[in-house]
């Protein structure tokens, strides 16, 4: 089970609770619930706020690959796996992305929330816009899009 969604913060919030009922079931014993919220320094810069762009379609398709990855890499058959990421402005501590998952045991759940978390940041085109305390605001350097597989 996957639920993918790119969230347009003008429209709309990610939510935890979209993610719970989601990969709620009884046949799952473990749940792990991973939000990234906007901190309020980085590089020893104050920051006010974070705008998040992305390429939709090229995302959800990653998304999609890293979820069908893990079947392959960690043997991870019977999962849920819930994943939003904002799309537009988000203030101090608002969310930026939620990856909830479900599995039979708990290795597995951190095993393989770690396991997106680290390939999203990786492989999905997603950039960010820092707003500083200044008013100035930079683009954070990110990783070239890979469309090679391990």
């Amino acid at each position: 089970m996957l639920h993918t969604k790119i969230v347009d913060t003008k429209k709309e919030k990610i939510l935890n609770s979209n993610a719970e009922k989601f990969i709620k079931d009884s046949k799952f014993g473990a749940s792990i619930y991973f939000l990234g919220t906007v901190r309020n320094v980085n590089d020893n810069k104050k920051v006010t706020g974070i705008t998040y762009d992305s390429h939709d379609e090229m995302v959800i398709k990653s998304f999609e690959e890293i979820y069908n990855e893990a079947d392959q890499k960690l043997n991870i058959k019977d999962k849920a796996v819930f994943i939003e990421h904002a799309k537009g402005h988000l203030k101090l501590g608002e969310i930026s992305i939620i990856i909830a998952v479900a599995c039979k045991h708990r290795d597995q759940a951190y095993v393989l929330s770690r396991y997106i978390i680290e390939e999203i940041k990786k492989r999905s085109p997603i950039w960010k816009k820092e707003h500083y305390e200044n008013e100035d605001s930079a683009w954070l350097k990110g990783n070239p899009i890979n469309n090679e597989k391990d």
